[in-house]
């Protein structure tokens, strides 16, 4: 049955003596940000040339600084022939955080970032989890790749295990509490800076409600794509780097 819990319109399922929600509008968020992805990778193709020798494309430039731009920053401590495996994947994988993250800067009521659910946020990391296990066996075999929990010791291979899973709850645990904490921090902060402002004179005078607005929704834009940038490259790096560590 749909009912309103606070702000959230939630889909509920009793299942034996448990019960699934599901936040409707985070999960129809987080499925249009995929699908204008989607259609944004769509679109660059369309405008990018199959001639090598062609000249390149305002599209096909941006998608070469685009690329570098992954390799350096986000791949630059990953070995090369790993490093071309990984970049669809961790490429995808920042610009998804990216725009989820961004999305909630829209003043738009009910739209929040799909991030700041933890669902989410847990399911992106339970994704780079299966993704370590993925590229583990793919370059070390099946063999080699169990093989590395009873290392050193194979008494210690329960708290491997462990110490596996907890590094993926804290990558998802990670991104939902920093998104969230931004954007409480980013709704407070502009009240804030209007307070001290109060507390000037001068500056207090001359910020009268048609300066006040625009003043909050700037500060609200430049904090809002500060912390999801970051946080976005945060998730991104991790994610590169606990293959890594899995892989070799």
């Amino acid at each position: 049955m749909l009912e309103h819990l606070g702000e959230e319109l939630t889909l509920r399922f009793p299942i034996g003596g448990m019960e699934i929600a599901f936040n409707l509008v985070v999960m129809a968020v987080a499925v249009a940000v995929a699908g204008g992805l989607v259609l944004l990778s769509l679109w660059i193709r369309r405008g990018l040339n199959p001639d090598p020798d062609a000249p390149l494309s305002r599209r096909a430039a941006l998608v070469a600084a685009a690329i570098d731009f992954f390799r350096d920053q986000l791949l630059g401590g990953v070995s090369p022939q790993l490093g071309e495996r990984l970049l669809p994947l961790v490429a995808t994988l920042f610009l998804y955080v990216l725009l989820c993250n961004w999305i909630g800067i829209l003043p738009i009521p009910y739209i929040v970032s799909p991030t700041q659910d933890l669902n989410v946020a847990l399911g992106l990391a339970l994704l780079v989890y299966g993704s370590t296990h993925y590229y583990g066996v793919r370059t070390k075999g099946v063999r080699r790749h169990v093989a590395g929990y009873f290392e050193p010791f194979p008494f210690l291979m329960p708290l491997n295990i462990i110490g596996d899973f907890g590094r993926t709850l804290s990558h998802g645990f990670r991104l939902f509490g920093n998104i969230l904490g931004g954007a409480l921090l980013t709704a407070v902060t502009p009240v804030v800076v209007l307070r001290i402002a109060d507390l000037i004179p001068v500056v207090g005078g001359a910020l009268g409600w048609a300066a006040r607005v625009p003043l909050v929704l700037g500060l609200n834009l430049v904090f809002g794509l500060f912390f999801g940038g970051i946080q976005a490259l945060v998730f991104a790096l991790l994610a590169a780097a606990y293959i890594q560590v899995t892989a070799d």
